[in-house]
């Protein structure tokens, strides 16, 4: 056998060293070296990868934004630039959507609705984020003022909501993200809230299609090798956005949660769900054409939420937008 070189051994060692690297690097996108510590949106954006989507963006202050998506609704304008698209179940067993923007800013968002009590305990784990939403319930609105959230209501930050022509109420509440940031200059920028990015892992099952029902709405997702990435339906008809864009994101995980009855109902007196996003259970996560089981878990409201295949590993998204779609737990 040859005897092993100083040299030699030297470039095994640096091998060995870029190839630890690499694996390190492979879930670690969007994930920045502050990750969990929240800071303040005081100062100008840096860029960065983001948390959110794995992509090198801006890191502006966090704003989420809900989104009606009542049939007369849509098409909506200025989800397609969120970082993160959170499907959510509301009375009636009726839909809304939730953006959640840092990376970009459209000038334009819409139409925007109410939000819910649980939109509080979904958002903790943003840190202390900016919050648009149109008017709540009374008893409702005394817990979105005393929330760990800043509340930019209709009606309390002048200059930023409008009613757009050639809509209906309630379906022409828009508003601009710009105005609503300069009423919460101090809301946190990205941290880490537990996703993580890189290329899929072996296995999978390979998947065209997957739909998400609740009593009065259904969410789609088919896979399109095309585009690379699941291009989305709301109640059958293909969702889009005002640019005419459709809507929909390479990476989307369906989330088994429990919704249970909150004690707040709305105005006709149906009970609101109460969706619990602090916990574990089941999830699947498509990507790529495929469907991968896994477990979720959250265990604060403070904390993020990781999703871990069978064998423990992270389970990584496509960098890019994400959809998290609730589903009732099985």
């Amino acid at each position: 056998m040859a005897a092993t070189t100083p040299r030699a051994t030297r470039r095994t060692r640096l091998g060995a060293k870029v190839l630890a690297l690499v694996a390190t690097a492979t879930l670690t996108v969007g994930a920045p070296a502050h990750a969990g510590a929240p800071t303040d949106g005081e100062g100008p954006p840096h860029r960065g990868p983001s948390p959110f989507t794995g992509l090198m963006a801006r890191q502006g202050p966090v704003l989420a934004v809900k989104f009606d998506n009542a049939r007369r609704a849509r098409p909506h304008t200025g989800l397609d630039q969120a970082d993160i698209v959170y499907v959510e179940k509301v009375e009636g067993g009726m839909s809304r959507l939730m953006g959640v923007y840092s990376s970009r800013l459209p000038r334009t968002v819409g139409p925007v609705r109410s939000a819910r009590e649980s939109d509080i305990e979904l958002l903790r784990q943003f840190g202390r984020p900016a919050l648009a939403y149109s008017g709540v319930r009374s008893s409702l609105q005394k817990v979105l003022r005393d929330s760990p959230l800043y509340a930019l209501p209709h009606g309390g930050v002048p200059g930023a909501y409008f009613r757009q022509e050639g809509r209906s109420a309630p379906h022409n509440l828009f508003a601009r993200p710009g105005a609503l940031l300069r009423s919460a200059p101090r809301a946190d920028r990205p941290h880490d809230i537990g996703f993580r990015f890189g290329p899929a892992p072996a296995g999978g099952t390979p998947t065209t299609s997957r739909t998400v029902s609740y009593a009065s709405a259904s969410h789609s997702f088919r896979w399109s090798p095309r585009q690379g990435r699941w291009l989305a339906s709301f109640d059958g008809a293909p969702a889009r956005s005002t640019s005419g864009a459709r809507l929909g994101a390479r990476t989307i995980v369906i989330q088994y949660v429990t919704m249970r009855p909150s004690r707040f109902k709305d105005v006709n007196g149906a009970v609101t769900p109460y969706i619990e996003t602090v916990g574990s259970g089941k999830a699947l996560v498509l990507r790529d054409g495929k469907s991968y089981p896994t477990r979720w878990k959250r265990s604060a409201p403070t904390g993020g939420t990781t999703f871990t295949l069978a064998d423990g590993r992270p389970m990584p998204f496509a960098p890019g937008q994400v959809w998290m779609v609730y589903a009732d737990r099985r």
